[in-house]
């Protein structure tokens, strides 16, 4: 039995093999090239503007696409282009990234957060009716680590209590609902484009609706709150109060080269998570991420699960989980973390200053007294505490790579002994 890299033996994935998201081409180079050459870099009406949003709704099979400056920015137009505002409580899973919750903040509305199931990790079906009252106007799912929410029981809820239902689909990028994609189920809907996120330009995001008013809306609060019509003068009026969402053309070029190759990298994510979680299924001590029936996810992250019991260690699970990806990280296999507590127990909601004097919580037309708790949401826990997310698993990377990853955690997890030698040494 070979001794672990941690421990002087051989490293299992060569240096510099893992290659970095998003794989970048001639091509992509060429179309941000091309924009210095067009002489238009900017505005709602220039041409890669248009013709991005124009391919996105045609790839997602939804009426309208803006495309954004960021997937928060996108968000924050789902929120607002729905009329949700001040006194308006809105749904929200207690793990995602704090933007989600971020955008209903920027609107003056209030965040009420709801468990997620034990399985897709996304917001619970079953906990979402406790707490709907009569100040809640929206849900707001998001399909985590590119997982699906389960929409149609999330849609049937909303249907039954008349609420609107808003999509963070940031991480989700191509991923279905019974062959739905996500962004066409939804009232309104925001995509990130991050250099992290399936479909990468850097930065920016994409709104998606098929409801024209709620397109309308958000195509004014993009710009300043001004109505722009392609071809006429400028009015410089504001309607109403808007911000500056606009996207640059070297951006917007940069992601339409990538839409291009959006299906063949998911393909390629998809490939490798499913020999993945095949062999994780024979490794003890470890587990790879479930599927729900009727949810075809796309990977935005692949996630293990950390699980001592099986190699009959008798230690807390975190204590465990440092000690494996101490030993993984000697091998050359990268096992991060971005969430280390649910998103009611980050300090924006402990302090609830809002903007600086308690708003929107102490709003007049709120008239409630909340309290966020970050211990009343156990599965949220539960899923911080015993998963971590495997680094690599996308293209550029080939299967020989997963290959490896699957070679080093066999042999990371044959041998408890030296796990525990390494949870004793802290």
């Amino acid at each position: 039995m070979q001794e672990l890299a941690v421990f002087g033996g051989p490293r299992t994935v060569p240096a510099g093999m893992v290659k970095t998201w998003p794989p970048l081409t001639q091509e992509d180079r060429d179309a941000v090239m091309a924009v210095f050459d067009s002489n238009i870099l900017h505005g709602t009406s220039a041409p890669n503007a248009v013709a991005l949003q124009r391919e996105f709704a045609e790839f997602l099979g939804v009426k309208h696409c803006l495309v954004t400056n960021s997937g928060t920015s996108a968000l924050h137009m789902a929120i607002a282009a729905l009329g949700i505002g001040p006194g308006d409580e809105v749904i929200v899973p207690a793990f995602t990234y704090w933007s989600t919750a971020a955008a209903v903040l920027h609107h003056n509305a209030i965040p009420i957060f709801v468990d997620i199931d034990p399985v897709s990790f996304c917001l619970d079906p079953d906990k979402i009716e406790a707490a709907i009252t009569d100040r809640t106007k929206a849900l707001f799912p998001v399909h985590i680590h590119g997982m699906p929410a389960d929409m149609d029981r999330i849609m049937a809820i909303a249907r039954k209590h008349k609420l609107l239902v808003i999509g963070d689909a940031c991480q989700a990028h191509g991923a279905a609902v019974n062959g739905r994609k996500v962004g066409t189920i939804e009232d309104t809907c925001g995509f990130s484009t991050n250099r992290s996120k399936n479909l990468s330009s850097g930065e920016g995001g994409l709104f998606v609706t098929n409801n024209d008013e709620a397109f309308r809306v958000a195509d004014m609060l993009r710009q300043f709150g001004e109505v722009l019509v392609h071809g006429q003068e400028r009015e410089y009026n504001a309607y109403g109060l808007g911000w500056m969402y606009r996207q640059h053309e070297f951006i917007n070029a940069f992601c339409r080269s990538q839409l291009r190759h959006l299906p063949e990298n998911n393909a390629r994510r998809l490939e490798f998570a499913q020999y993945l979680t095949a062999a994780l299924a024979e490794i003890p001590g470890l587990k790879g991420p479930a599927t729900p029936p009727g949810r075809e996810p796309v990977y935005f992250s692949y996630i293990v699960r950390f699980r001592p019991e099986e190699l009959g260690l008798d230690l807390p699970v975190p204590v465990f989980k440092a000690a494996v990806q101490k030993a993984l990280a000697a091998e050359g296999i990268s096992l991060g973390q971005w969430q280390r507590v649910p998103v009611p127990a980050q300090s924006v909601f402990q302090d609830m200053e809002g903007y600086g004097k308690g708003c929107p919580w102490n709003c007049a037309l709120y008239g409630k007294q909340i309290r966020y708790r970050g211990e009343d949401y156990p599965e949220t826990l539960r899923f911080i505490a015993e998963h971590a997310y495997l680094g690599g698993v996308y293209p550029p990377n080939t299967m020989e790579l997963m290959e490896l990853f699957v070679a080093g955690l066999r042999k990371v997890m044959a041998r408890p002994d030296a796990i525990q030698r390494l949870a004793q040494a802290g």
